[in-house]
């Protein structure tokens, strides 16, 4: 399995940096965070998104996914909702990304909420298919869950529709991760890990110093990895574990440089244990 982490929570930081960190700290890829303020988003002219996916290439990292915020199951007209989606999709077919993520963000669920998403992420499927890309429900806001993504996921039914399993909001919502994983599986494209204190306090925390259940989730996609038996040329599962920094939200968090290295020793630790 292959380590990367998001630059969701350093705004700003300068693309050639950000890949420096990475290889320098024994990653992979790196998930880049889809938003204006970054210096990498749907805005980029043809040529600077050729620009990235050279440096990507030359670092000898991959962009694992372009997280970006169109929000599939809230109120409003779909189109400008699937407009934002096709320029983050076409913004990761330019990059060679696999993946570009988005959100539920319904107003609190509910059928009339799973079937604007379900309208919408068929569009964005039928879209990512086009463009060889795959758009990936995250589960977050009104859609924690792995019940709650899968549902929707189910209905769509297209192989360029998936998930992205954030563990902390799954685990919060209840599910431990056998559920989730059980939930998912059909839909998964990669999973993302971080840690926090409690329940109540979601201020992250390095892996292994808080209370998520890591050591299940990367037990569980071993497990499931080890019991495929893939025909030529298919994959064996989830790929990719996704380590979420968020400091652009909590800045009281150590820096980057001085985790980065901790953070794969033991997510390492993790698959190792697993094996």
């Amino acid at each position: 399995m292959r380590l990367a982490f998001s630059t969701l929570g350093v705004p700003g930081m300068p693309l050639p940096d950000v890949l420096d960190l990475a290889g320098r700290a024994g990653f992979h890829g790196i998930e880049l965070r889809a938003h204006p303020e970054e210096p990498v988003h749907p805005g980029l002219e043809r040529r600077a998104r050729r620009e990235v996916a050279e440096r990507f290439a030359d670092a000898g990292l991959a962009p694992l996914c372009v997280a970006g915020y169109p929000r599939m199951a809230a109120t409003g007209d779909d189109a400008p909702v699937l407009a934002e989606v096709r320029d983050l999709l076409e913004l990761a077919a330019g990059l060679g990304a696999p993946y570009a993520r988005v959100f539920p963000g319904g107003d609190g669920g509910g059928a009339e909420a799973d079937a604007t998403a379900v309208r919408r992420l068929e569009r964005a499927a039928a879209m990512a298919g086009d463009l060889g890309v795959r758009v990936l429900l995250e589960t977050h806001d009104s859609h924690a869950t792995g019940a709650d993504a899968a549902r929707v996921l189910r209905a769509v039914g297209h192989p360029a529709a998936g998930a992205l399993w954030d563990v902390m909001h799954t685990w919060r919502g209840g599910e431990d991760p056998m559920t989730t994983h059980a939930a998912l599986a059909p839909h998964l494209g990669y999973v993302q890990v971080k840690d926090i204190a409690s329940r109540e306090d979601t201020t992250p925390l390095p892996p292994g110093e808080g209370i998520l259940p890591l050591a299940q989730v990367v037990e569980v996609l071993t497990r499931a990895a080890d019991a495929l038996t893939p025909a030529p040329g298919e994959g064996t599962g989830v790929e990719w574990l996704c380590w979420e920094y968020e400091k652009r939200w909590y800045p009281g968090v150590r820096e980057l440089p001085q985790l980065l290295p901790g953070v794969r020793a033991h997510l390492l630790e993790l698959l190792a244990d697993a094996a």
